[in-house]
């Protein structure tokens, strides 16, 4: 995402002609847009994006059986810094 982010300012860095990147070449320019395109490539290829949105699944399940637990009474409650 931040690739994605990144292209965007510096497309429209070089279609407005602000700063140093109005000089730059095009595929300069247009390059964190191909490196997002391999990014997620490799990532969807090697399960790191599947990886991630089961993290996340599995702290969400984790909070909510804790605060379901803590609301019935059978698990100390967490103390506060």
């Amino acid at each position: 995402m931040y690739l994605l982010g990144l292209g965007l300012v510096f497309l429209v860095m070089k279609y407005f002609g602000i700063g140093p990147v109005a000089a730059w070449d095009w595929w300069w320019v247009l390059s964190p847009f191909g490196l997002a395109v391999v990014w997620w490539s490799w990532a969807d290829w090697s399960g790191y994006t599947k990886k991630k949105a089961m993290e996340r699944e599995t702290t969400r399940r984790q909070d909510r059986v804790d605060k379901n637990r803590e609301a019935l009474g059978t698990q100390a409650k967490k103390k506060k810094p």
